[in-house]
Formats: structure tokens, sequence, C-alpha cells
């Protein structure tokens, strides 16, 4: 007998439009939502390697440089929540295809761009865009799959494309600066953001909030400012110093505009971020692990494709190309991730996953001069594997908690923490990196023979010495290259143990603060 049909206007009215699709239509329109999030994971990193090129071209200031880079990420972490809850108002697909739009301008903006301050605003556009984006993705792969079997898949599905794309980024970029351009990196969105577009208003079902609830402004404006400045002071931290004042302004600022968005959401009627949903032990246990993990990984990644380009000497495209085994493991993870936590449960699934990416750190922690490539393989197998096994179960528990009609806020929530997380990370293994390889190269080179010059540059960074090497006789390239590598390796193996600590943490919270009772529930498809 076929079961009747819900009231129209109803979260269970939506359900049932959508599971009457043709699985075929979901899977496909699947597919589309994936293809954006792909181009904003690409375009978090694509431009890591292309910096030299883009250098040589358009002569910026250190500082002009690095707002190149963290620009897109500071406007996409720094609004991404007032965005997610404005998709669950105004239509899902709509966002995604507004979003996509807005980030097709902008990377036309950025290739055409003959000054470095109008490249910095094409990628704080191209981050507004995403931050519309990105929520809806989610957001709307939880619409196309009310079942919660096929909404595991899809999720990991999800998991496999975000990760993939953001690694691959390095690979991309240095594949299009060698053959190309940096202008290429901004270029390729184009096509990319076109296709999607005409995809997704063929394929994909708009749905939005079926409560007519109105827009908390106050709300809006206090997110997006309190973020804004945690995620600025956060990216300037390893260019300015932590105890610098500016830094310190950001921090303060940021603790004082979130904890009056916090208060206010706490007496609103009608609060954009509903402070029930972070008292859910699933979606706080699960955000909080997702944001450790993206700490985790992305500083990692950040120091690898130094390590790759400074020590090994690779080519930007070559560094690429050998970052590859992390989303490759990462997709395998992700696929395997839904019988893992089918057989062991959501809490065991994030445990067995966390167990691998903190054996992968302690992996990496134990690098030496001699270590080689085979050294990182290992490292990156076993990080992409266990982020693919507990990324998937964690972001299906956090979805799974949050109420359908506020799919988007859930996706935003998500996707906040997440990026925070991965900006955290950067600065912060970034910062230790550097402290550590400037204190520990400028001992090795005092007593090496070399002049003041070379020593200054080379205590600079390691590509700066990397760059010094060919111009220097054999000898001296020999000291220059052992005093480095030695510096560079030592800072390198402190970021991994800071990483390694940072997961153990995370698995101890999950072991006693997960609600096993739930996980067990998810297990048995209930």
């Amino acid at each position: 007998m076929t079961p009747p049909r819900p009231a129209p206007g109803t979260s269970s009215s939506l359900a049932w439009q959508t599971a009457s699709l043709p699985l075929r239509r979901r899977w496909a329109a699947t597919l589309v939502v994936c293809l954006g999030l792909f181009l904003l994971g690409l375009d978090l990193t694509v431009l890591n390697v292309a910096l030299p090129s883009l250098e040589d071209d358009l002569r910026p200031g250190v500082t002009a440089l690095h707002w190149i880079v963290d620009g897109y990420a500071l406007v996409l972490g720094g609004t991404v929540l007032t965005t997610g809850a404005l998709t669950d108002r105004i239509g899902r697909r709509r966002a995604f295809v507004t979003g996509l739009a807005v980030c097709g301008t902008a990377s036309a903006l950025g290739a055409l761009a003959p000054a470095p301050w109008q490249v910095i605003a094409s990628r704080c556009v191209l981050g507004a865009g995403a931050a519309l984006l990105m929520p809806a993705t989610l957001a709307l792969i939880c619409h196309l799959f009310p079942e919660p079997q096929l909404r595991r898949r899809a999720i990991a599905v999800w998991t496999a494309v975000g990760g993939v794309g953001g690694l691959a980024g390095p690979v991309v970029g240095g594949w299009l600066v060698e053959h190309f351009s940096w202008r290429a990196a901004f270029w390729l969105n184009l096509p990319i953001a076109v296709i999607a577009i005409t995809l997704a208003l063929w394929l994909v079902p708009e749905v939005r909030s079926t409560r007519c609830e109105p827009v908390d402004v106050p709300g809006a404006l206090l997110a997006a400012a309190g973020l804004l400045a945690l995620v600025a002071a956060i990216i300037e931290s390893p260019q300015l110093g932590w105890s610098s004042p500016p830094v310190l302004t950001g921090y303060g600022l940021a603790a004082l505009l979130l904890s009056a968005f916090l208060l206010y959401e706490h007496r609103c009627r009608h609060p954009l971020l509903p402070l029930t949903l972070l008292r859910h032990p699933r979606i706080g246990m699960n955000a909080a692990t997702l944001a450790l993990m993206s700490f985790s990984l992305l500083g990692a990644l950040f120091v690898m494709t130094l390590y790759l380009q400074g020590v090994l000497g690779y080519t930007p495209w070559q560094a690429g190309q050998h970052t590859l085994p992390l989303p490759a493991a990462l997709a395998v993870g992700a696929a395997a991730s839904q019988p893992v936590a089918g057989r062991m449960g959501e809490k065991r699934a994030v445990l067995s996953g966390l167990a691998l990416v903190a054996s992968a750190f302690t992996v990496l922690a134990t690098t030496s001069s001699t270590s080689g490539y085979g050294h990182l393989v290992l490292f990156q197998i076993l990080a992409g594997l266990g982020a693919g096994v507990a990324f998937s179960p964690a972001t299906a528990a956090v979805m799974g908690a949050v109420p359908h009609h506020s799919a988007g806020l859930g996706s935003a929530i998500n996707d906040a923490t997440r990026q925070v997380g991965a900006a955290l990370g950067v600065a912060v293994q970034g910062s230790v990196l550097a402290t550590a390889y400037t204190t520990h190269a400028r001992n090795n080179l005092a007593d090496a023979g070399l002049s003041v010059p070379v020593r200054t540059a080379a205590t600079d960074n390691i590509l700066t010495a990397a760059a010094t090497l060919p111009r220097l006789p054999a000898p001296q390239q020999t000291r220059l290259a052992a005093a480095v590598t030695d510096a560079f390796i030592t800072g390198m193996t402190r970021t991994a143990l800071i990483a390694a600590a940072v997961i153990l943490a995370t698995a101890v919270a999950v072991s006693y603060g997960y609600p096993a009772r739930r996980a067990r529930a998810v297990r048995q498809g209930r």
C-alpha cells in the first residue's frame, strides 16, 4: 500500500517529493553539487604554488602576496555562518547558483587584474561567493537523500570530493603555472562555474526552509564581524607575531563580538543560530573534531609543500604531483567510511580515523635529513585514509542532528568550524616552523664560513635558501644545504608533534564525550 502524501509545505512533504525523484536523477544532481564543491576546494590552495610566478609578474609586496592567498579564506570563514542561515531562507539551489556566478565573475576579474590590489579584491569576492555556495552543497545533498543510508553514502562522496579538491590544488596550480601562468588558476574557474550553473538549473531541485521566520540581521552582522576578526587575527599572527598589538586587538575584538553574538542569540526570538544546536552532543563534539582535523591536515599540507620544494628540490608542478597520495588516500578512506561506520558505529569509526591520522603524524615526526620522499608517502597514505574515514561519519552526524529546515545552517556550522580550524592550523604550524627554522638556521650557518648576505638570505625561509644554492661554489652549496635542511626538518618535526598531540587529545575527547548510545542507533539504521 502506498503511503499517503504528507501535507504540502511541511518538511515531510519536501522529503516525500525528493524521494519520489528517480534515484539516477538524484545522484546526477549530487555530482553537480560536488562539482561546485570541487571548485571551492581548488580555490583554497591552487595559488599556493603559483606565488613565485605571480610575484615575478606583478611585483606585490610581502603583505600583498600574503593577502592574495588569505583573502579568500578570510571572507569565506568569516561569513559562511551568516550565508548558511540565509541559504535556508532564499533557497538552496538559488544560493548555489548565485555563489557560482559570483565565483565565476570574480575569477574573470582576477585573471585580468593588472595590479596586486585588484587580485586581492577578486580573491575576497571569490570568498564571498564560496561562502554562499558552500553551505548550499551539503544542505542540497541532505535534501536529495532523506533516506539515512543513502544520505550517509552521498555525504561520503561529498567528503571525498571536497577533500580531493582542496588537496589537489597544488597539483593543478603547479601544472597551470608550468604550462601557462598564474592567471590560468583564475581562468580555470570560469568554465567550471558555467557548466555547474547550467547543470544545476536543469537537474537540482529548489528547496527552502518551510519556516517563514524573519532574518536575524543583528545576529548576522555580529556573527560575520566576529568571525572576520577572528580569522584575520589568526592569519596575521605568523606575520606580525602572536603577541603583537594588532593581533591581540584582533583576538580581543573577536572575543567581544562573538560574546555579544551569543548573548544576543540567547535573547533573540528568531535567532540566526539557535544555541540549543551547539549544546547537542553530536553537533558540538563532531564539529570540534572536524575543526581539529582541519587544523592538523591543512597545516601539514602547507609544511609539506615547502618541504617538497625547499628540501627535496622539486619544481611547483613536481611538488604538486608528489602530494597526490594524500587526496587519493582520502578518497579511498571516504569510500570505506560508510561500511566502517555501519559495522563499528559512528564513534568507533571516528576514533579509527583519528588513530590513523595520529600515527601518520608520528611518522612525520620521525623525518630525518636522509628520509627522502618515501617517508612522506607513508605519512600521506595514513593521514588521507584516516581523514576520509573520520570526516564522513562526523559530517553525517552533524547534519543528522540538525532539523531539516535548518540544513543550510547545519552545513554552515560544519563549514565554519573547518575553515577556522584550517586557518588556525596554517597559522600555528607555519609560525612554529618559521620560528624553529630561523633559530636553527642561524645557529647552523654561524660556523659554515658563508658570507653575511648569504646567511641572511638563507635564514629568511627555506625557499629563499634553495634559490641561493645555484649561485654558490660547490663546497658552500653543500654546507648551506646541510644547514638549512637540518633547520627545516627540526621545525617540521615540531609541527608534526603538535598536530599529533591535537589529534590524540581529540580522540580522548571523542572517547569520553561522544554519545555512544546514539551511535549504536545509527549503526542499526534508526
